[in-house]
């Protein structure tokens, strides 16, 4: 048994809870796996991981381990990605997640025309409007929106930012008028997406709204076709409404009281940080979304 077999096994059950997951992670079998971590317990004399059939969870032991053996694969994982890339060319194989909507809509045709002129570089983009732990998941690098990233495992760099619009169709507006305050907005029809709040600003000071009404779905392109129906209001980012709004099928509304805008951000673990195929994405994202 070499002295690395295992270790990456290990890892990835501990970071999924699932010996299916991590084989899922690896590409191999889930019995691969189950042997692999088998095998590391023998040779340390120790067990690693409690497995019932509902879920495995991990023994202090374990977790001792866990945090040095994470250490060392990081470690071997920059030293590859610093020979393998010592021209400064970005090879092998790019994880990247976005949200579906902006993802689709932006960040994946840039990634494509980044591969046009990096042809030794892969990638898998995973979609997805849930929070993707990046370092448990194996991910590189993520295209986040926000105000704020906490995660001190993580480096952000500000691509952009967008602004949120507060909208209804002129004959919505006909039917029922337009808000004047914060006030107004409870007694107007909500046309709700994933957020839970809608956020304003007001005498200095961010308020949030939490929109109540007979319609929600979630997807954004889903409410912003509502909103042209003349179902009710929506606040929605500019890139769904521009277009709507320059041509006067949505009106913007509350403008005194529009939020802060939100950062457009990519983040991507420590580790990542000197990495070729990292690095240069995150330029060419940096020098094109801000265009979009």
């Amino acid at each position: 048994m070499g002295s690395w077999d295992g270790i990456d096994s290990f890892i990835a059950v501990c970071e999924t809870e699932s010996f299916s997951a991590a084989a899922t992670r690896l590409g191999v079998s889930t019995s691969h796996v189950s042997r692999e971590v088998a095998r590391l317990e023998d040779r340390l004399q120790v067990r690693l991981l409690y497995r019932t059939t509902r879920r495995v969870s991990v023994t202090d032991a374990g977790r001792t381990f866990l945090e040095r053996c994470r250490r060392l694969v990081e470690e071997r994982d920059e030293a590859f990605s610093t020979i393998s890339e010592s021209d400064g060319a970005p090879r092998g194989h790019l994880r990247l997640t976005c949200s579906i909507a902006y993802g689709e809509r932006f960040i994946v045709p840039l990634v494509n025309r980044f591969l046009l002129t990096h042809p030794q570089l892969s990638v898998s983009i995973d979609l997805t409007n849930r929070i993707v732990d990046l370092v448990g998941e194996g991910f590189d690098l993520a295209v986040r929106t926000g105000t704020s990233l906490d995660d001190s495992r993580l480096i952000a760099v500000r691509l952009a930012s967008r602004r949120r619009h507060l909208c209804a169709a002129p004959a919505y507006l006909d039917r029922h008028g337009s808000p004047v305050s914060l006030d107004d907005l409870s007694r107007h029809a909500s046309l709700t997406g994933t957020a839970e709040f809608w956020h304003f600003s007001e005498n200095g000071r961010q308020v949030e709204f939490r929109p109540t009404g007979n319609w929600r779905c979630n997807s954004g392109f889903a409410v912003l076709d509502a909103a042209r129906q003349g179902l009710g209001l929506c606040q929605l980012p500019d890139f769904y409404v521009e277009a709507d709004l320059a041509a006067g099928t949505l009106v913007s509304l509350l403008e005194t009281n529009r939020p802060p805008d939100e950062g457009i951000w990519a983040v991507y673990p420590h580790r990542r940080h000197l990495s070729p195929k990292v690095s240069l994405l995150v330029d060419y994202l940096k020098s094109h979304v801000g265009r979009l």
